[in-house]
């Protein structure tokens, strides 16, 4: 016999991470032996971390219901595709292409965006990154990955290269470090098209992608060709970093491509000598644009040595301290991202489904 007080209850659950009740869709399964009450629920986003908010309020929810003595909750993820610009037909073997862009070079883009993938691979998604960054491509070093990519057994596609659990595609992987590419860009913006669609990526729930910094014809062009659900504007307090990053947050409002939020870099610097921190690169520039962009502020990080030092020696902060408070920012940065995805209105022309117990 169906417990009808139990779904209903579950189904107008407040979700603590969303603000919206789970609805229909996200009980999967329901059985009471006695006064036991075991439900599987479905989540849009990863649930190694944001999960727990969830089942604790569950089994105080579903606990108080009359003859229900205890509650298990079991948590799976489901992250589906997520709608992209007009006109542009989804990747295979992708759900979610996510951008992450800056204005300008220099502003830590590229450490962002390789945090961001480890991160969210950290709370249980399957995770991709692409180094679009023609001109300077840095993920293989910051990954610690060498060689070439293989083909695929489909002959016609490249497998990609593994770095700490993410299926990365570089063109790093493709020539001589020392050398240079003196390309125009429209070859640029063709290579990056073969890097995206001729690499066999494996269901993936995101793709991550370092976009080369500016804003000129190759980011715009990229910004049109390829199937973006949001992207992560990364800048720093300084004035001169924030007009250019600026001028990203319009490029992709040009193409529609919504700005999942902002992460602010190099926010402040303390000294590791006397402890001392200072904002050496100016104060509240980030959340000032935000603010007059109507966006959020997901995200600051510190100028700190360890991020360099670590990103530098191929393994990047999530991976080289997963514990300590840098970290933990990327990966609160992470979920921001997660969450604001699975709020986007779903891509009715991808059919994949996939459910992956994550917590319980």
């Amino acid at each position: 016999m169906p417990n009808l007080a139990a779904e209903a209850r579950l189904q107008g659950f407040i979700d603590p991470n969303t603000g919206k009740p789970l609805g229909p869709k996200a009980l999967q399964a329901l059985s009471q032996d006695q006064g036991h009450l075991s439900v599987t629920v479905a989540l849009g986003y990863p649930v190694a971390t944001l999960g727990e908010a969830v089942i604790q309020g569950l089994r105080k929810e579903l606990g108080s219901l009359e003859g229900v003595t205890a509650v298990t909750v079991t948590l799976v993820s489901r992250i589906k595709a997520h709608a992209v610009q007009a006109g542009l037909a989804p990747i295979k073997g992708i759900r979610n292409v996510i951008a992450v862009a800056s204005g300008k070079g220099g502003v830590g883009k590229s450490t962002t965006a390789v945090n961001l993938a480890l991160a969210l691979q950290a709370e249980g998604a399957r995770v991709g990154m692409l180094d679009a960054d023609i001109y300077g491509p840095s993920q293989p070093t910051m990954l610690g990955i060498h060689g070439n990519p293989e083909t695929h057994e489909d002959g016609e596609s490249m497998k990609p290269l593994m770095g700490h659990g993410l299926q990365t595609m570089s063109v790093g992987f493709l020539i001589d470090p020392d050398q240079p590419m003196v390309w125009r860009g429209p070859m640029v913006t063709q290579a990056l098209e073969q890097l995206l669609r001729d690499t066999h990526w494996d269901d993936l729930d995101y793709l991550i992608v370092d976009m080369p910094p500016g804003t000129g014809d190759v980011q715009l062009t990229l910004a049109q060709k390829v199937p973006v659900t949001g992207a992560v504007i990364v800048t720093t307090p300084q004035d001169i970093a924030l007009l250019d990053a600026r001028k990203g947050f319009k490029m992709f409002e040009k193409v529609g491509v919504p700005i999942l939020g902002v992460v602010e870099n190099m926010s402040t610097h303390v000294c590791s000598n006397c402890g001392h921190e200072e904002s050496i690169f100016g104060k509240g520039g980030a959340e000032r644009m935000c603010a007059d962009f109507g966006t959020e502020l997901i995200g600051a990080l510190p100028l700190d040595i360890r991020i360099r030092e670590q990103t530098d020696s191929g393994k990047p902060t999530v991976i080289a301290d997963p514990h300590g408070s840098l970290a933990q920012t990327y990966r609160k940065i992470a979920q921001r991202v997660a969450l604001k995805v699975a709020q986007r209105s779903e891509n009715p022309s991808v059919k994949f489904p996939r459910i992956v117990v994550q917590n319980t």
